[in-house]
C-alpha cells in the first residue's frame, strides 16, 4: 500500500502546477463547447446520439505528465438537457514506465437516469469501481446510432490525432468542484 501512496503523492507533485491553475466556469464551458463540436465532427451521428443522453460529462483538457510516476488531471462540466448543472475534476496516478506529457479530451455519456443519479450522489466517483465506463470502438464511417450499447455509461477519448482506442478510464477519480 505504501507504493500506491507514494505513487499518488509523486503524481500530485508532478501535476501541482497544472492543478494550481484552475479554470473558471466560463473557460471550462468554452472548451467543452469546442470538445463537443469536435465530437460531432469526428463521430458520425454524434449530435443525435448526444440528444438521446440523459447527461454528458465533458473534460476538454485532461493533462497527463510523468517520469516513472505520473499523474493526470482535468476539469469539466456535466450537462443535462443542454444546460450546465455541475463542474467536476478528474484525477488519477500511475506507476510504471512513462516519460513526458500529453493532453486528451474525455466525453462521458450517461444513457440511463439511474446511472447519472448514482454518479451525482457520489462524493467521489471512481471509474471501474463505482461505475463501469465502456470505451467506444467502431470503424470509420459507422454511425454511432447503429450501435447497441449494453452499458449505461459510455466514454470517448480524443487525442491530438482524433478519437483514441484501447484506452481505459478505470482508476480515474471524478469529484464535484465549485466554479
Amino acid at each position: 500500500m505504501k507504493i500506491r501512496q507514494l505513487s499518488l503523492l509523486l503524481g500530485i507533485l508532478i501535476m501541482l502546477p497544472i492543478i494550481a491553475h484552475s479554470k473558471s466556469a466560463q473557460e471550462i464551458n468554452i472548451l467543452a463547447d469546442a470538445t463537443l463540436q469536435r465530437f460531432n465532427k469526428e463521430v458520425t451521428g454524434g449530435q443525435q446520439f448526444l440528444n438521446q443522453a440523459v447527461g454528458v460529462l465533458v473534460f476538454p483538457q485532461v493533462l497527463k505528465a510523468g517520469l516513472g510516476v505520473g499523474g493526470e488531471y482535468g476539469e469539466g462540466v456535466l450537462r443535462e438537457g443542454g444546460k450546465n448543472t455541475a463542474y467536476y475534476s478528474t484525477a488519477s496516478a500511475s506507476f510504471g514506465f512513462q516519460a513526458g506529457a500529453q493532453s486528451k479530451s474525455v466525453v462521458i455519456v450517461f444513457l440511463e437516469q439511474s446511472a447519472l443519479n448514482k454518479f451525482k450522489q457520489a462524493k467521489g466517483w471512481k471509474a471501474g469501481v463505482d461505475g463501469s465506463v465502456a470505451i467506444v470502438k467502431w470503424g470509420v464511417g459507422e454511425d454511432i446510432n447503429t450501435m447497441d450499447f449494453k452499458d449505461p455509461i459510455v466514454g470517448f477519448v480524443f487525442g491530438n490525432k482524433g478519437l483514441m482506442f484501447n484506452l481505459t478510464l478505470e482508476g480515474s477519480k471524478i469529484t464535484r468542484i465549485t466554479r
